[in-house]
């Protein structure tokens, strides 16, 4: 771990096991939803729920609607469980995963898949992530192989304030995900969805 990252994630290690973000969703500009993080302590660990809502409308209609929620629990850096709900349109998948020994077992709708050592999700509140190599999707249990690229120190509107962000940039197939952390703490996102849209989180 290079000294950035390091210094990212001591500021995060002090401040485990607490936290909250409430994000404006935005597609092109559009507001569209919220998602809502809590992070609180648990028995020697950390538990993080995540809720999402996100509605598209065109001439007044949903065109759009998205619901995701998620309960996943950590220790020493490592997800230990994770119970996850999405219900995109109408189509509803659900993904599970438990700790068993020297791994994760997760259990989705294409099947049963066992990953050794410590299996981080997309869990943008802890900068440690920008070390991972790989990074398990909490909506459809799938392992993602990634790479991450730092692109430097930017100025960023948080909660009405201009703020010096440090902006990474997580990539893999078919994925492009941009993050931003000020002082160790996660503040803002940006993603390129499928047919070239842009996905913005700003924090509340």
């Amino acid at each position: 771990m290079n000294a950035v990252l390091l210094s990212l994630a001591l500021a995060a290690s002090s401040a485990a096991g607490a936290g909250e973000w409430n994000f404006r969703v935005l597609l092109d500009g559009r507001e569209i939803g919220s998602h809502r993080y809590t992070l609180e302590p648990s028995d020697g660990g950390a538990v993080l729920r995540s809720d999402a809502r996100f509605d598209v409308k065109f001439l007044f209609v949903t065109a759009y609607r998205y619901d995701h929620a998620a309960e996943e629990r950590w220790q020493g850096g490592c997800l230990k469980s994770l119970a996850s709900r999405t219900d995109t349109n109408g189509r509803q998948v659900q993904v599970n995963a438990t700790s068993v020994r020297n791994g994760l077992e997760v259990n989705r709708s294409a099947g049963r898949d066992l990953h050794a050592g410590c299996v981080m999700s997309f869990a943008y509140w802890d900068p440690r992530i920008l070390d991972s190599e790989r990074l398990l999707n909490s909506q459809t249990g799938e392992l993602v192989p990634v790479r991450v690229t730092p692109l430097g120190q930017e100025t960023l509107a948080v909660r009405g304030e201009t703020r010096t962000a440090a902006r990474y940039r997580i990539s893999g197939k078919d994925l492009q995900i941009d993050v931003w952390y000020a002082d160790g703490r996660w503040v803002g996102l940006e993603a390129l969805t499928e047919g070239g849209r842009r996905l913005r989180y700003e924090l509340q």
